[in-house]
């Protein structure tokens, strides 16, 4: 059995005008044992600390902060918690590919990590389950289109998978593949929270420990129009526009050009004005559009244009065209003679 070390802030807790702390006032704590419900009342001053009066047995107790005005005789509920002696204590952590630290996040078709720490269950096998095990519980919840977590009512939330913790240390779970509601996988924006929940037990309701959320955001993509496979440059290079989808937040996307067919991992010329730097906590859509790119394909032949787009997950293409370049001028003619 514990004691509890109960606060006493009166002015934070006092629901009157604080005009009333200028008549006289009495305050107490009454602690209620259960499940009898015996009281037990301590007087208090207006702020401070201190231990309970009588240790919480395992069916926990009541605290109940009271004010009592002398004239008129009056009393006054302030404030009231429950407490338990057998309470665990659980963390939730998850971990990513990506660094950003503010929210946890990483991309659609990437895997991730939750480590669960519980602390304070008992091995007791007479305890009560409340003492014993806390429930885990998954939900997921696709954002609006091109949305992001703002004004989300999390209440609506998809239940994945619900489980039980029944010892204490540490637990890491796995994930290959997020749950979040969409027929594109590559698309889906949204999130996944993990939540541990004590027991109900006698007067304590289920009641949160820790939570924590990892936002998922789709996956990029681009195309190339005003240039195709079958294009042929023979004077100046064409306008060509660059349209840039779901754009992952810290990321440098750009285009490069190289000679030869689509190859890889080679590295090529940056194309002059094709670039985009995103930071923010969302994905975006960009558009670009090259002009005046001669001085990069400088040479006849074949070549090939193609986005890329680095992340935290590494360097990815999002499109790509090979076409031809010839600028070889060539002269038909003849030389007669006439006597």
């Amino acid at each position: 059995m514990k004691r509890f070390l109960f606060l006493a802030i009166i002015a934070a807790a006092l629901h009157a005008s604080p005009s009333v702390f200028a008549q006289t006032y009495t305050f107490f704590v009454r602690q209620v044992q259960m499940p009898d419900e015996a009281g037990w009342d301590v007087t208090v001053g207006q702020q401070g600390s201190q231990l309970s009066p009588l240790a919480i047995n395992p069916n926990g107790a009541r605290f109940e902060l009271w004010a009592v005005r002398s004239a008129p005789l009056a009393s006054f509920l302030l404030d009231t918690t429950y407490v338990n002696s057998y309470v665990p204590v659980a963390t939730v952590q998850i971990q990513t590919e990506d660094p950003y630290n503010v929210i946890p996040r990483t991309r659609a078709d990437r895997p991730y990590y939750v480590s669960i720490t519980v602390s304070g269950l008992s091995s007791d096998p007479a305890a009560p389950e409340a003492a014993k095990a806390v429930k885990l519980l998954r939900h997921a919840q696709a954002y609006p289109a091109n949305g992001d977590a703002t004004n989300i009512n999390r209440s609506q939330a998809t239940l994945v998978s619900q489980g039980s913790l029944n010892a204490n240390g540490l637990e890491v779970l796995y994930y290959e593949v997020n749950a979040v509601p969409g027929g594109n996988r590559a698309k889906v924006r949204g999130e996944e929270r993990f939540s541990v929940f004590s027991l109900t037990d006698y007067q304590a309701p289920e009641s949160q420990l820790n939570s924590q959320y990892v936002q998922i955001w789709p996956v990029a993509d681009g195309t190339i129009s005003g240039l195709t496979s079958a294009s042929v440059v023979k004077g100046i290079a064409p306008e060509v526009t660059i349209s840039l989808n779901d754009l992952y937040p810290e990321s440098v996307t750009y285009a490069q050009v190289y000679q030869g067919p689509a190859e890889l991992d080679k590295e090529g010329t940056l194309v002059p004005g094709a670039s985009i730097v995103v930071n923010g906590a969302v994905p975006r859509n960009e558009q670009i559009v090259v002009r005046n790119w001669d001085s990069v394909i400088d040479t006849d032949g074949t070549w090939t244009l193609e986005i890329l787009t680095t992340t935290p997950f590494g360097t990815d293409r999002l499109g790509h065209v090979t076409f031809t370049v010839d600028r070889s001028i060539k002269i038909n003619g003849a030389v007669t003679s006439a006597d």
